[in-house]
């Protein structure tokens, strides 16, 4: 019996040994998930410096990550707007015509200094460069005039490089929680660390403004839920603040549907 011991013991100790074995391949796999590091997309965006009013401007966006070309962004569109008229701004949808490749076409009416934002939504990231382009002789300045741009709206001056995108939720009824989402940025960057909250007026019902925080997620994205006590029209105005002295605020309309 003596000599099955020495046996036994070497069984034992392979079978030990397996273990440790399995235990560290273990820990290497989830080492190695935990050290996976996220690649932003990046977006190369190409718009003329100078275009003629009247004629078609081609827009384009080449969506990336990393040496990876995007071909599954959920969402690219070309928000466009005139020099002091963010809250006149118009959305072009854009339509993919090469492997990471989205472009679109436009015409400005007249002459004067525009802004091209892209916004970019692709696995589950976002982001919004912009660029600038001149039609004809540019801005023609007035300074002494002060335009009316409809009810509801206020403009002021935006700081160079603040970029702000509100989400507007797909579906908004009465006594249910919408989704809301705002992406921020400061000189094509997630904009971090924010004071974001939602001033709420319902039906033109100034003295019962509702505040809702939203809370940064990812970088630049922050979001949170709203629910509207009734029917009609919302104005819904993002206040945006940080530690620098940022205060940007921008207004929307919202229409709520019944139950």
């Amino acid at each position: 019996m003596k000599k099955k011991f020495p046996a036994a013991g070497a069984a034992l100790i392979a079978l030990m040994l397996a273990g440790c074995g399995q235990d560290n391949g273990d820990t290497a796999a989830e080492t190695d998930t935990e050290d996976v590091e996220i690649v932003p997309i990046s977006v190369d965006l190409t718009v003329p410096g100078t275009g003629t009013a009247g004629e078609p401007v081609a827009l384009k966006a080449a969506v990336t990550q990393g040496e990876e070309k995007v071909s599954d962004a959920g969402e690219v569109v070309y928000e466009i707007w005139e020099e002091g008229k963010k809250d006149d701004s118009r959305m072009v949808e854009a339509e993919q015509t090469g492997d990471g490749v989205y472009e679109a076409e436009t015409e400005f009416d007249a002459d004067g200094l525009y802004h091209v934002q892209v916004h970019v939504t692709a696995r589950d990231m976002h982001t919004m460069p912009m660029k600038d382009i001149t039609i004809g002789e540019g801005a023609a300045v007035d300074e002494g005039h002060a335009s009316a741009h409809g009810e509801g709206h206020e403009h002021h001056h935006t700081a160079p490089g603040f970029s702000m995108h509100f989400m507007e939720p797909d579906h908004a009824a009465a006594g249910t929680p919408a989704a809301m989402m705002v992406h921020l940025q400061q000189d094509n960057q997630p904009l971090e660390h924010a004071r974001v909250r939602l001033e709420i007026i319902e039906n033109g019902k100034t003295d019962a403004a509702q505040w809702v925080k939203l809370e940064e997620g990812k970088a630049g994205e922050y979001a949170g839920d709203v629910t509207f006590d009734a029917a009609g029209k919302a104005e819904i105005t993002v206040h945006v603040e940080d530690d620098s002295g940022l205060h940007e605020h921008e207004t929307h309309e919202l229409d709520v549907q019944a139950p």
